[in-house]
């Protein structure tokens, strides 16, 4: 499953963190733009995709991308799923063409890996690559409350360039349904990834 050096990449992972729905929203949302999508799932995150989602993948990877894609409703053309421990992937290696990196949502076990240089996997080393190029990485931690080991860390991780969005929605916009909430926070991500988001409710429109 090639894909073309010419078409815009982000890599999206999803971690154990409540709020799957917003990670699946995502991709969808990407994938109906034509963009590459290189999809890294931890353990935790398949569980909770199945308990909140009812999304249940297989363990292979190259069968992971056909259900995610039947269950968006989408071609799998774009999407590439990778293991966890997949060293060959290009989201391991800094010099990938992979401007764009998004985490959603951030556990906090996960922020706490690439707060400190943690790789043993692919997510977190993923991470560590997009900082050390000097890349793009959104981070959308969901956790409550926090505590003062988790704020150090996303402090830290602000000052290394790191966008934090947590998943925090507003209802300025008079939300009438959970999906508007989640599309909420997804704009916020697709806004700050400079991706054509004119389907947005913004303020004072």
């Amino acid at each position: 499953m090639g894909h073309s050096t010419k078409k815009k990449q982000i890599i999206i992972a999803m971690t154990g963190a409540s709020g799957a729905a917003y990670g699946l929203r995502l991709i969808q949302k990407l994938l109906s733009k034509d963009i590459c999508l290189h999809i890294l799932l931890s353990d935790a995150a398949r569980i909770v995709l199945k308990q909140e989602c009812d999304v249940l993948l297989p363990e292979s990877a190259k069968e992971t991308a056909i259900a995610l894609a039947q269950h968006l409703e989408c071609s799998s053309e774009n999407i590439r799923c990778y293991d966890k421990y997949d060293w060959f992937s290009p989201a391991a290696s800094g010099s990938s063409n992979i401007q764009q990196m998004v985490v959603i949502p951030c556990s906090m076990g996960t922020l706490a890996g690439i707060a400190n240089g943690m790789s043993d996997q692919l997510i977190e080393r993923a991470a560590d690559v997009m900082i050390k190029e000097r890349k793009q990485l959104i981070l959308m931690p969901r956790e409550t409350p926090l505590s003062a080991i988790h704020l150090e860390h996303m402090l830290k991780l602000s000052r290394l360039g790191v966008d934090i969005i947590p998943a925090m929605p507003g209802f300025y916009h008079r939300p009438e349904s959970i999906s508007e909430l989640i599309d909420f926070m997804v704009s916020r991500i697709l806004d700050h990834l400079h991706v054509d988001n004119t389907e947005a409710k913004r303020w004072g429109e």
